[in-house]
């Protein structure tokens, strides 16, 4: 079984996450990593975050660890990414 994935939010951080969540110009996909990352922060496993958001186990790992090593950049997708115009 993987190790528990558990990150710690200071006020500031859990302020602005809070504000993204709650924006109108920010993507669905960058609202949902956010709330995956409050509920973390809140002391819920990465099943339960999982089960909850309707998204893969695998996909609430990769944004937790993207925290960990890039902070809010790791909330947006990579340039490139997408089709072309």
């Amino acid at each position: 079984m993987p190790a528990a994935l558990r990150i710690k939010l200071t006020r500031e951080e859990d302020k602005t996450l809070q504000e993204l969540s709650l924006a109108e110009n920010v993507p669905r996909r960058v609202k949902i990593r956010v709330i995956a990352l409050r509920l973390n922060a809140d002391g819920l496993t990465v099943p339960m975050i999982s089960g909850h958001l309707h998204i893969h186990e695998h996909t609430v790992r990769a944004t937790l660890r993207r925290w960990e090593n890039q902070g809010l950049g790791g909330l947006w997708e990579a340039p490139g990414r997408g089709g072309k115009r």
